[in-house]
């Protein structure tokens, strides 16, 4: 019985030992700029995006998801577990080296978490959270990095050329490629080719250690630079302007998703990797988009504003096995909660009361469990005079200062609007004078999270 018994615990230490050495790998696929239901199976039936389909599909998708109106807030919340306030990133980063924002390098970002439990740690694509060089991503927990700095390139130049006059750092024309902290030049090839290729490079070392790579695209951010065929396709089929460029990038970012994913099945590492996937914040109606080409379906708003085609984006978890494929979930739930999720999902002992969001793995395990945010989230985001903000509780969400980038023409004469989001998730009914009670519940709701900011 004494010889059962030891062997029995010598199994269990042995498995324990065989399970710390086989530590899921983690990718997180965020994209820039792509619509709430830019793909296919949220709705947009327009567009061919096979995998980002399959890869939804094989996981647990989430269809009351947020994230902040613009990039670096968004990264910044991502990457900390911390609304951007909090984490320092309110705006959008500097693009040069006169200005200081970014994210500030005593904040605790999840490739330092992973790095302090064992992982190597990539940053393949976009930065977009400071230029200045202690707030670059190797000075922020990344082994190796590989892109571009600042919010938006060329894909085949590889400079930034929009906005700015002589205060920015070699003017608005300026090259930025960079390997680690060294500025490299890759002349006409496609950036979002080469950021497959970079991680080819992480999968193809069949390394022991496990790898996190965030793997940051840049597209369907302007500049609309798709493959070729893919322009050809949608105009054939008739879509119209600027949609065909938009979901020619679109389709273009899909079959990059495809080429990572197969690097991972080529492996056999696609079981014993986690991916995470989530746009950055709503599409962009710029000038430099062609005032849109995203779908949003019912929902009213685009980047830089609160509405929810600025703030509700595409989002899912795959992990083959563990988590439970074609699952579909309305809690609400917002980027911040990724951080707390991974930690659970990995295994990690760490201490998670500081962060603003909470795992999703009891969501993910049980459709009926209630909202991570019930007791309510805000957002703000500062521009031009008064900052808009966001009170949300349960279906109720007021908007201070509202502004619409889906219709940038129009200036609103109410300082305040009240939407009943169950009932009318277009926010298109202004219940405010209807609702005092709510209201004041929301506008204290701002007030003690400002207070805590």
């Amino acid at each position: 019985m004494k010889k059962k018994f030891n062997t029995l615990i010598f199994f269990c230490l042995l498995t324990a030992i065989i399970n710390a050495q086989k530590k899921p790998n983690v990718i997180i696929i965020y994209t820039d700029d792509q619509a709430t239901l830019d793909v296919n199976i949220l709705g947009a039936k327009d567009l061919v995006s096979p995998n980002m389909d399959k890869l939804m599909l094989s996981g647990t998708t989430f269809t009351q998801f947020y994230a902040s109106p613009v990039c670096s807030p968004s990264r910044a919340s991502l990457l900390t577990g911390k609304n951007p306030q909090r984490a320092g990133v309110p705006g959008n980063a500097g693009q040069d080296l006169s200005r200081t924002s970014g994210l500030p390098p005593s904040e605790y970002t999840m490739a330092e978490m992973f790095k302090d439990n064992g992982y190597a740690t990539y940053l393949i694509g976009k930065w977009h959270l400071g230029y200045q060089p202690e707030m670059r991503p190797n000075q922020q927990g990344f082994d190796y990095s590989f892109g571009h700095l600042v919010g938006c390139i060329d894909n085949y130049s590889h400079f930034y050329y929009w906005g700015g006059d002589n205060n920015y750092v070699g003017g608005p024309n300026r090259h930025d490629l960079y390997r680690n902290d060294e500025e490299i030049f890759l002349d006409g090839e496609y950036f979002p080719d080469l950021m497959v290729k970079e991680a080819k490079k992480v999968i193809d070392k069949k390394s022991e250690d496990p790898f996190f790579i965030f793997f940051a695209m840049n597209t369907p951010h302007y500049p609309y630079q798709g493959y070729a065929k893919w322009i050809k396709y949608y105009r054939d089929k008739g879509v119209k302007h600027p949609r065909d460029l938009y979901a020619a990038f679109l389709t273009t970012q899909d079959e990059k998703i495809g080429e990572l994913i197969e690097l991972l099945e080529d492996n056999e590492l696609r079981e014993n990797t986690i991916i995470i996937f989530q746009s950055d914040n709503g599409h962009s109606t710029e000038t430099r988009a062609y005032h849109g080409g995203g779908f949003t379906g019912p929902y009213r708003g685009a980047k830089q504003s609160l509405f929810e085609g600025g703030i509700r984006v595409p989002a899912a978890i795959s992990w083959p096995g563990k988590i439970p494929s074609n699952q579909f979930r309305d809690q609400m739930s917002v980027n911040v909660d990724w951080m707390p999720t991974l930690i659970d999902l990995c295994g990690f002992d760490m201490d998670t009361s500081d962060l603003d969001g909470k795992s999703l793995l009891p969501i993910i395990e049980n459709e009926n469990t209630p909202s991570n945010h019930e007791k309510g989230y805000c957002w703000e985001f500062g521009r031009r005079g008064d900052p808009t903000w966001v009170a949300r509780k349960g279906k109720w969400k007021l908007y201070a200062n509202p502004y619409d980038t889906s219709r940038r023409e129009y200036t609103y004469p109410e300082k305040f609007v009240l939407f009943d989001l169950e009932n009318d998730p277009g926010e298109s009914v202004n219940l405010y004078d209807q609702k005092p009670n709510i209201v004041n519940e929301l506008k204290s709701l701002y007030k003690a999270w400002k207070s805590k900011q």
